[in-house]
């Protein structure tokens, strides 16, 4: 077991969780866990934040700041359930199309349902693909937003030049993750609560701990909010920055394609 968080340098493509695994394995160990949670994708988050994600998400959607006009596309990553872009596309007033990505057919199902109920099915395509190989042409995207999703992609920095490579000059990229907490006190308490209730909440909730109990641990391992900073920089993002919500519990990230 190896609890050391990763840094800019990678890591994470043989980490699952505290689980060092063999590079390639990792992929087929997290689709898994999507597939068993899917259905409960945002009570699992509502468990991880303690309802705050949502607070984050909105905050994620100002700083983007959806173009209003028609024509502007948007790759939400790892986004199966939709919960992000359909936010996008309702501070767009529904001019805004999202492209929605994920690697678990599982979550896009359940987006696909969302999608159709919300009145947004116009607005949003779905697809089943790989971060590290998007399935687009160059410069094809005026923004590019991934939440609680990267630290699940075993090459990361593949995954940051994808992102890259298909944003428009001018385009955006902005990522939500959870991250290191810089406050103390705060630290200590939400390693309590992260280690000891999340997984026998998740495991009284959908009757599955083992998959509460790798997001919890996968939170740990991925790096720093200056490393990951750095990764996003080396991917070829200028104007880099970061801000903490509720003492680094997350961080959202942004960079330009300039």
């Amino acid at each position: 077991m190896n609890q050391q968080r990763t840094g800019a340098h990678g890591g994470m493509e043989t980490s699952f969780g505290f689980q060092d695994v063999g590079d390639g394995e990792k992929q087929a160990r997290v689709n898994d866990v999507f597939h068993r949670v899917a259905k409960r994708y945002d009570v699992m988050n509502d468990l991880m934040s303690g309802g705050l994600h949502r607070v984050w998400k909105d905050s994620m959607i100002a700083w983007l700041s959806p173009s209003k006009t028609a024509n502007w596309k948007v790759l939400d990553v790892a986004g199966g359930t939709g919960d992000i872009a359909f936010r996008i596309i309702e501070a767009s007033n529904r001019n805004a199309h999202a492209t929605v990505l994920d690697i678990n057919g599982s979550m896009l199902g359940v987006g696909r349902d969302r999608a159709e109920k919300k009145g947004l099915a116009d607005n949003t395509e779905f697809v089943e693909a790989n971060a590290e190989e998007l399935p687009f042409a160059d410069a094809s995207f005026d923004a590019y937003t991934i939440a609680f999703g990267i630290r699940n992609v075993p090459h990361i920095d593949r995954a940051l030049s994808e992102a890259f490579r298909v944003l428009k000059p001018g385009g955006r990229f902005l990522c939500l993750e959870f991250s290191e907490v810089e406050l103390p006190i705060l630290d200590k308490v939400y390693d309590a609560w992260s280690f000891n209730a999340i997984p026998k909440i998740g495991k009284a909730v959908t009757g599955d701990a083992d998959s509460y109990q790798y997001l919890v641990e996968s939170i740990r391992k991925f790096p720093r909010q200056a490393d990951f900073a750095e990764m996003i920089r080396k991917a070829g993002f200028e104007r880099v920055s970061w801000r903490n919500f509720s003492g680094g519990i997350a961080a959202l990230h942004s960079g330009w394609r300039l």
